[in-house]
């Protein structure tokens, strides 16, 4: 019996699958992502931690542009999957209730919390306490949380998936629309 796989299913568990040359790239695109974002996250941590500092507007100042440099690079990253990958995907499996409704899920999530951080900084009135900073911080830091698990999943579940599933004419396609052919 020939099953798709599901959310809760690992595609290719035990054994590596081949991804093609756009799942791939999205997949090696996780890395310098991943860095950034353990590095915003590593300095959001801190925040409230120095009992010394009396303001903390420069240190979140510093952090917003951190995570606005990660948003620039997450954002092609994004739409590749979104205008691309999962339409193809939803003609097997469908948009609703299945990976690809848990994947834009999470991917509008993320993206709320990294707005919500970055509009909190930028209404920033200046001095900035401990436990406002920490709030602020949060932001960046459940980001960083739901992106983590995303990307997991992308990589153990989704991506394998979609090598399983997609025949040779939509990875070109898939291909083509990332410049790879």
């Amino acid at each position: 019996m020939n099953q798709i796989p599901h959310c809760g299913m690992m595609a290719g568990q035990g054994e590596q699958v081949r991804l093609c040359k756009a799942l791939a790239q999205l997949k090696r695109e996780h890395g310098p992502l991943r860095a950034q974002m353990d590095a915003f996250a590593d300095e959001a941590a801190v925040v409230d931690k120095d009992q010394a500092e009396t303001d903390w507007g420069k240190r979140l100042w510093l952090l917003r542009e951190k995570v606005d440099a990660f948003v620039q690079e997450l954002e092609p990253h994004s739409e590749r999957e979104e205008g691309t990958l999962f339409p193809l995907m939803a003609k097997y499996i469908g948009w609703q209730g299945g990976p690809i409704a848990v994947m834009e899920h999470e991917h509008e999530l993320a993206k709320r919390y990294l707005k919500m951080f970055l509009e909190a900084v930028e209404q920033l009135k200046e001095p900035v306490d401990a436990a406002r900073a920490k709030e602020i911080a949060s932001y960046a830091l459940q980001a960083h949380a739901v992106l983590t698990d995303h990307f997991m999943k992308e990589e153990n579940v989704l991506f394998p998936m979609a090598e399983n599933m997609l025949n040779t004419e939509e990875k070109e396609e898939l291909n083509r629309a990332f410049g790879l052919s």
